[in-house]
């Protein structure tokens, strides 16, 4: 059939298709010149260290899509794909990718790139997966991410992303894979998460999020990955979380959660494969229905509050590779004891497997032999395992750890151990051990941390720990080893953290030949060595501590130890040293100098620590003097006493005067009885005291502190309390020294007033000091917790009276930590140190271990200056048996415990603290949703009559304050310093509830 149309309209028709083609090609050449200026741009911003350049192709002479990494589309018109992943590239992301508009694909991950993301990553309407992971990528993420919705991957983990989670990241429609774990996100966890329908990965883990776990993630039906570990996450676990049957890992590990872990979660999770729960506060048993889970590979739950025992099914479990239980409260069957060892050997694929840090007792069975031979890690420590190590445990030829610490193991070390050469760390410390060290240890060559410490072992250390070539660390103090020191143990190369071979038996010379170039820790304290101290210790680079205490070293100081410039803290007492003391030592930077009870003399240095003698022990050194009394006495002047007395009298001085003046504010009676006492007693005399005391009679005996006793005394009248100090305990001069430097320029109506000071000999000649304060009638805060004081009505404290205590304690030391010219740490704060005057006005006293902070304002704390522990046990802070010197931090910390204590009624030593279990955590375990299990019982019956102003309190109002104030004693007890509050915060905090309950 004819066409109706003209032919020259068909003409026409194929012009204009040819000129369609013609532009069609044109325009494909323009964009794919468009990618490549893209492509040259992203490259101008990048760096690489490779050789040769893995983007070395990216020229202009050359079609991109030949280039590395990149990929075109069929017709190469278009750029779809950009992977360069892994090739160690640095610099950053040129805003010009957001050109690519065919980008289907980008992955970057691996590489070193920095910056902000550039928000014209909007632009790529087309891209699926986007993977910017393992980068060093900062700023937030561009809100117009949500543009992309075509994305099925986002995956920017392990960055250094801030700002929060989008709330609008809902709009991806598509996502599967949501990855922004390991950056510096905040805010909480976005609802909308939870309209992603196709997620079916979730990783949010090492950020900085807070709040609840939304009860609406249990809406992603098909989620299988959820890691939300190493955050700030608070509350329970939704219930419905556990329902989640697509789940096949569930990691919530290291937040502040709580709650009963539900016995049957393995039943309604039949897919999991991994279960992360370790450090929060879980309570409950061990659910026994994940033992039910046949192809579960990770079970992790330690670090929580778990109790019962290990429930059975552990046969069942082929796949396992990690059973972590560890620091719970798990405890054994009667007749089982460890035997949940043996029904571990079906798991062939274990590689760690820690139940330590609980109270599980037995004998180790010698089926543990039997357990994988990919067996990496073995943590047993901590526990109340006895009976011997049995020989078997050498079949575990895999392991790299084994650590069996702190238990109650009796018997030898078997020679067998010998056998695991791969071992690196052996622990099997704080036990009961005995026998001589197997010289078969020595095979143990990839050993990089041994602790044999604080057993009954004996005889010499095997020469054949030389070979130990990858040693870090050894420990094997606390034994009965004797002979001497090998020499080839003090020129082990790798020695880096510690040798520490104090309280034995070793003899004989000091080797002469020390080559411990990285060593920071040297202790070979209470022993019996002999010889000189060799001028080769120089040779210790790093070293910043030494401890040779107790020996019977003799000759001079070596000189050479001028030349150790790191070291910070030297104790060379009780040996037999002679000469003079080395000028050089003033050239350090030392914290801590003990060179007491030796045969040293000649003049003190002038420089350097010997600037502040409060640092330095020179006792027992009678030949050593000052300048100026060398000067006098030709060389065998009386340093410590002279010293002492020129720093009491001056200190006392200026404290009078101080003191004086601020008596005129308190009415002309009570200033000219205090004014006539400092008059006449400004460093009063031994008999005087002896009088007060009538003899230091016990009647008048009203307490014991940590270096001596406290009088009740009459002092021309007035009555006073006066601590003698005993002076044959260690410490007590610098304690005498610490209160009297710590008090001379301070006060404040909530520190107990020190009156004079005595600084004398007794009638027998012997030395004498003592302290007299203001004598507060009340007693100390400890004896009203105790019961042992009572008002008049027979009641104890009442909530507005505790309130008030710890007002006035965290005022005083608010103005020790920030009003006073050099700060002062009091380093032992506990009620037995709080008094109460008439007036129930609290005072903080007992400043005998009080330090004075010299360091610049900002300064971090350094190591402590003395290796023995400041304060009272369960009041230390944690970082204060880590060396750490003190900080007004570790006040702070003091000071939560005590409140804590003080709103409880239970000290944190009470018999009921076992194990993990201490006061701190038994308050988390129930804060802040059961607040009265915690309370003190008395403090409860008094709640309901509480009143202020006649006018009774709201007890909704009453319950929220008490919330606030355990809330502050929990703020200030974290283990971190960085993360406690501020003494003025706490301060601050406390004394706004007094207003709310004052106003109500």
């Amino acid at each position: 059939m004819p066409s109706p149309y003209p032919r020259h309209f068909s003409f026409m028709l194929f012009i204009v298709y040819f000129k369609c083609i013609c532009l069609f090609m044109e325009s494909a050449t323009s964009t794919i010149v468009t990618d490549k200026e893209a492509l040259l741009s992203f490259k101008s911003q990048i760096s690489s260290s490779e050789f040769p350049n893995p983007l070395s192709q990216w020229e202009q002479n050359l079609s991109p899509c030949n280039w590395t990494g990149v990929l075109c589309n069929k017709l190469n018109t278009r750029v779809i794909a950009l992977n360069i992943s892994g090739f160690n590239l640095a610099g950053s992301i040129s805003p010009h990718i957001g050109n690519l508009s065919f980008l289907r694909s980008l992955e970057l991950q691996g590489n070193r790139l920095s910056g902000a993301l550039p928000d014209q990553l909007g632009n790529l309407f087309r891209l699926r997966v986007l993977n910017l992971s393992s980068n060093s990528l900062d700023g937030v993420i561009p809100s117009n991410i949500s543009k992309l919705t075509e994305l099925r991957i986002l995956d920017l983990m392990t960055n250094k992303i801030t700002g929060v989670v989008p709330k609008d990241l809902d709009q991806l429609a598509n996502l599967q894979v949501l990855n922004l774990g390991r950056n510096l996100l905040t805010g909480t966890i976005p609802l909308s998460i939870a309209n992603l329908s196709l997620l079916d990965s979730l990783n949010l883990g090492t950020n900085d999020l807070t709040g609840t776990i939304p009860t609406d993630l249990s809406r992603l039906r098909n989620l299988k990955v959820l890691d939300l570990t190493i955050n700030h996450l608070t509350g329970t676990v939704p219930s419905s979380i556990y329902n989640m049957s697509s789940l096949g890992y569930l990691a919530l590990a290291a937040n502040q959660l709580w709650g009963r872990l539900p016995y049957d979660v393995g039943d309604n999770l039949p897919n999991l494969w991994g279960f992360n729960f370790c450090f929060n506060k879980f309570t409950g048993r061990i659910p026994g229905s994940l033992h039910n889970l046949t192809n579960i590979k990770i079970i992790r739950m330690a670090s929580n509050l778990l109790e019962g025992t290990v429930p059975p099914g552990l046969g069942n479990l082929p796949f396992l590779e990690m059973y972590n239980i560890g620091f719970n409260k798990i405890v054994s069957t009667a007749d089982d004891g460890l035997g949940f060892i043996t029904s571990l050997t079906n798991s062939s694929r274990l590689k760690f497997l820690a139940f330590d840090g609980n109270l599980l007792e037995g004998v180790i069975p010698e089926s543990i032999g039997n357990l994988s031979k990919g067996l990496l890690k073995l943590y047993m420590g901590g526990n109340r395992i006895s009976g011997n190590i049995p020989p078997s445990i050498a079949q575990l030829s895999g392991l790299t750890l084994l650590n069996l610490s702190y238990n109650s193991i009796s018997g030898e070390i078997p020679p067998e151990i010998g056998k695991l050469e791969k071992l690196q760390m052996l622990g099997l410390a704080g036990n009961q051990i005995s026998g001589s060290i197997p010289s078969y240890l020595g095979d143990l060559r990839q050993l990089n941390q041994i602790d044999l410490s604080g057993n009954q072992l004996v005889g010499q250390i095997p020469s054949t720990f030389q070979n130990f070539q990858q040693l870090l660390s050894m420990d094997l103090s606390n034994n009965r080893l004797n002979g001497s020191i090998p020499k080839e143990i003090l020129n082990l190369p790798s020695l880096s953290t510690l040798l520490n071979l104090s309280r034995n038996s070793l003899n004989g010379p000091f080797p002469q030949e020390i080559g411990l170039k990285s060593v920071v820790a040297v202790d070979v304290s209470i022993n019996r060595l002999s010889g000189s101290i060799p001028s080769s210790i120089k040779n210790c680079k790093s070293l910043e501590k030494l401890f040779m205490a107790e020996n019977m070293l003799s000759g001079p100081i070596p000189g050479e130890i001028g030349e150790m410039k790191g070291l910070e803290t030297l104790d060379l007492s009780s040996n037999q040293l002679s000469g003079f003391i080395p000028s050089d030592l003033q050239n350090l930077q030392l914290q801590s100098l003990n060179l007491s009870f030796n045969d040293l003399e000649g003049t003190l240095p002038s420089g350097g620590i010997f600037k502040n003698l409060s640092r330095v022990h020179l006792e027992g050194n009678p030949k050593l003097c000052l300048p100026l009394a060398c000067k006098n006495t030709r060389g065998h002047g009386r340093l410590v006493k002279v010293y002492v007395t020129i720093t009491v009298i001056a200190a006392f001085a200026l404290c009078f005067i101080i003191a004086s003046l601020f008596y005129v504010k308190k009415g002309k009676a009570k200033m000219t009885t205090f004014e006539t006492l400092k008059r006449q007693h400004q460093l009063i005399s031994y008999g005087e005291i002896r009088r007060a005391t009538s003899n230091f009679n016990p009647e008048n005996l009203i307490g014991n502190g940590s270096f001596g006793s406290v009088y009740k005394a009459y002092l021309k009248g007035v009555l006073v309390a006066i601590k003698v100090l005993d002076i044959g305990r260690t410490g007590s001069w610098k304690s005498f020294l610490a209160e009297c430097e710590a008090l001379r320029n301070v006060r404040h109506r909530n520190l107990v007033k020190l009156i004079t000071s005595c600084s004398s000999m007794d009638f027998q000649n012997v030395e004498f000091l003592a302290l007299v304060y203001e004598f507060l009638a009340n007693g100390s805060v400890e004896d009203w917790l105790k019961g042992k004081r009572r008002n008049a009505d027979g009641y104890g404290l009442n909530v507005m009276e505790r309130l008030n205590v710890a007002i006035d304690v965290a005022s005083a030391l608010d103005y020790l930590h920030n009003d006073c010219e050099v700060p002062v740490v009091h380093c032992d704060l506990k009620p037995s140190n709080i008094l109460l005057d008439e007036d129930m006005t609290a005072k903080v006293g007992d400043f005998g271990l009080a330090r004075l902070l010299m360091e610049k304002s900002g300064s971090q704390p350094s190591i402590s200056s003395t290796n023995a522990l400041k304060g009272s046990i369960g009041y230390v802070p944690p970082e204060y048996g880590l060396g750490e010197k003190p900080s007004t931090a570790g006040d702070v910390y003091s000071f939560g415990v005590m409140l804590l204590e003080l709103f409880t009624g239970k000290s944190p030593t009470h018999e009921s603290f076992v194990g993990e279990l201490n006061l701190i955590k038994w308050v988390q375990s129930a804060f802040p949703y059961n607040v009265q299990q915690f309370l003190d019982p008395e403090l409860l019956l008094l709640v309901q009559n509480l009143q202020c102003d006649r006018q009774p309190i709201n007890p909704e109002i009453e319950y929220d304050c008490l919330t606030t104030i355990i809330g502050v004693g929990l703020t200030c007890t974290s283990v971190s310093p960085d993360g406690r509050v501020s003494m003025r915060d706490a301060l601050r905090k406390l004394k706004t509830v007094k207003d709310t309950l004052n106003n109500r």
